[in-house]
């Protein structure tokens, strides 16, 4: 499972070529959360599926070329076409698809920035995204939240305000008692991905954590946005990992020391996937330049990281 993550996230952010080959080699593999709920792993960020009595929701679309793979996984579960089609944010291994589910007569939802971004183009990772056409455009959005009433469920999708991006949502769905993370959490494959030219800060991905550890229990089921499914305790892992290095720059931060004397602390490398495209002096870099603190919306709660950082670890060793 680990293997096949990792071969996705090695597509992240790339566009994936449009060959038929190309295309061929890719599998969509599905694996049940709940029932009415599952998540398709293929090229791109994971997509959650919930579908029931009032139709299938869709949570991100990975790219374009893939579309046709992703509707037959839907069909597979027995589930009709998707009626929504969520973006956790704007970035093309999760929005993708956006114009092909959009003309198959999806409604689009997304955060206001993440309609911003693809309307306007943007540029990340030393590429850039060309505006995308309407039919790609989410047609409702919201700054802080919305919440669906759907399949039995109450889904509430909340922004997590400067974190991966500054257009980043959380789904959580309350019944089901699992949440969609998209690139707010990385599980497995790779160091965390900061955009900061998208707005994105690294106290905002720590502020998300927190917030989804304050509503997640022991039962909870995570979806990351690349990787396998999670527990609260992966999570948590993940969360003191976070404090951890960004204590650490900060601290090296305020004695004078510039990035590069940072960098050669290694403080991420401990923390450093093989095969993973985030190293450890890139994720130092994107804390070195986050803007510090919480510009909107929750702030971190920074007293875990003197005082909770080593319980969230005991939690990870106690499940």
């Amino acid at each position: 499972m680990v293997r096949a993550a990792l071969l996705a996230v090695a597509t992240l952010l790339a566009p994936l070529p449009a060959t038929a080959q190309d295309v061929s080699k890719v599998e969509i593999r599905t694996e049940p959360v709940t029932p009415g709920l599952a998540v398709l792993f293929g090229a791109g960020g994971n997509i959650a599926v919930s579908h029931g009595a009032d139709g299938t929701i869709l949570v991100d679309d990975q790219y374009a070329p893939l579309t046709p793979k992703i509707e037959a996984a839907i069909a597979a579960l027995g589930a009709p076409p998707a009626k929504w089609l969520i973006n956790t944010h704007w970035h093309g291994d999760h929005s993708g698809g956006n114009e092909n589910f959009g003309k198959a007569g999806a409604m689009i939802i997304a955060h206001d920035h993440v309609r911003e971004r693809l309307a306007e183009g943007s540029v990340h990772r030393g590429g850039s995204a060309a505006p995308a056409p309407k039919q790609a455009l989410p047609v409702l959005t919201y700054h802080d939240g919305i919440t669906l009433h759907l399949n039995g469920d109450t889904v509430q999708v909340m922004h997590a305000p400067h974190a991966h991006t500054d257009g980043d949502s959380i789904l959580h769905w309350k019944t089901a008692n699992a949440f969609h993370m998209g690139d707010l959490f990385f599980h497995k494959v790779t160091l965390p991905y900061i955009d900061l030219s998208s707005g994105g800060s690294a106290y905002g991905v720590l502020a998300a954590a927190d917030r989804v550890l304050g509503l997640a229990d022991d039962k909870s089921v995570i979806i990351p946005g690349h990787g396998p499914l999670a527990t609260k305790a992966d999570l948590a892992a993940y969360r003191a990992m976070l404090a951890e290095v960004i204590a650490a720059v900060e601290s090296a931060k305020a004695a004078g020391q510039t990035l590069a004397q940072v960098q050669a602390m290694k403080p991420a490398a401990k923390y450093e996937v093989k095969g993973g495209f985030i190293s450890g002096d890139a994720f130092v870099a994107a804390i070195f330049n986050s803007e510090r603190g919480h510009p909107h919306g929750v702030q971190p709660d920074r007293s875990k990281d003197i005082m909770g950082a080593h319980d969230h670890g005991a939690e990870t060793h106690s499940h």
